[in-house]
């Protein structure tokens, strides 16, 4: 067993498991570390003797991270017959929640050739079901300035902070140029529910499949969005032909399922590929903030994967050609700086 070592969040999520800890006959000794992710928030998995299972996942989440919009997108997820842990307890003030436990064993750890192609159809099966439930006015608005604000993290925290120089004035007319193309694409989309990070490492294999975990930052949004993200990972990459092969299966599924994606399939693809690329530019700033605001450095060695989807996509399409000048500039200033792409 893993030993955590204790802080004051430790104490205190000890204390609140306590209280209920007969009901589902806990075994508070056996708490240790589940998983972690790129925020604030942390998992424990603990050992019960219930009718949930034999053990429970404790989270921990101190404020302002999302307990209450996790419980009310897993409710969600539930009435589109969309596998997601059962909310068992929380304490939305104090940032806790006891939910039911996925297992271990994630879409990343497992996928090979056998069974990449099954287990991503059942999750492309699971995020249309989720779609058609879409409905305005439930979830935040993925609008103009949301975007905006994301696409903003790539000139301050990648370009500022991770190559250490100012945007020149010829850079920021390009990101500008870049970002309103993008924008104007994604918002020209029909929009759906839309989880944000739709991914392998956020998903479980298990019965009935796949487990979805990590949605509490769901919102309403551009229809490619989370296809976009599926395929075009932050952890893992795909050969183009599997990764066209599981659009086209998701493009006729959602036609059949009464989703109003383009009718032709090229203006679709072009649509994924930008919407794609809102993500990648984003990502490289925030993946940069993570190590350097937040201390978690492991993210800094994905940098090269989003730059090669970036600059793949940027250099397909004639309106994006400066955007990918641009990042050739950045990618040879990186290596100037020292860092390894």
């Amino acid at each position: 067993m893993t030993h955590i070592p204790s802080d004051a969040r430790i104490e205190r999520l000890r204390s609140w498991l306590l209280t209920f800890a007969d009901r589902y006959r806990l075994n508070l000794d056996s708490l240790s570390p589940a998983s972690a992710d790129a925020s604030f928030r942390r998992y424990f998995r603990l050992d019960c003797q219930s009718d949930h299972g034999q053990t429970l996942i404790a989270v921990d989440a101190p404020p302002p991270e999302k307990c209450r919009e996790f419980v009310q997108v897993a409710g969600l997820l539930e009435a589109a017959n969309v596998h997601v842990p059962k909310i068992l307890e929380t304490d939305f003030d104090a940032g806790f929640m006891l939910v039911t436990d996925l297992g271990n064993t994630t879409y990343i750890s497992v996928l090979d050739e056998k069974n990449t192609r099954p287990l991503m159809r059942e999750t492309i099966d699971a995020l249309i079901r989720f779609q058609q439930t879409a409905r305005e006015g439930v979830l935040p608005a993925f609008d103009e300035a949301f975007l905006r604000r994301e696409m903003e993290l790539l000139p301050e925290w990648f370009i500022g902070r991770h190559l250490g120089r100012d945007v020149t004035a010829d850079e920021r007319k390009t990101l500008d140029a870049t970002f309103q193309l993008l924008v104007d694409s994604a918002l020209a989309q029909p929009q759906t529910f839309m989880l944000r990070d739709y991914m392998p490492r956020n998903l479980m294999v298990c019965e009935p499949n796949p487990g979805v975990l990590d949605f509490q930052d769901a919102v309403y949004g551009p229809i490619t969005y989370d296809i976009a993200s599926l395929l075009r990972d932050a952890f893992i990459s795909w050969e183009e032909e599997f990764q066209i092969d599981c659009f086209a299966y998701y493009w006729e599924r959602a036609k059949k399922a009464g989703l109003p994606v383009d009718a032709d399939f090229d203006e679709f693809y072009r649509q994924i590929e930008w919407m794609g690329l809102q993500r990648h530019i984003k990502v490289l700033g925030l993946f940069c903030r993570i190590h350097y605001r937040d201390g978690k450095p492991r993210y800094l060695s994905d940098l090269p994967r989003f730059i090669g989807y970036a600059r793949k996509v940027a250099e397909r399409y004639a309106p994006l050609w400066p955007f990918a000048r641009l990042l050739d500039s950045l990618e040879g200033r990186a290596i100037e700086v020292g860092y390894t792409f």
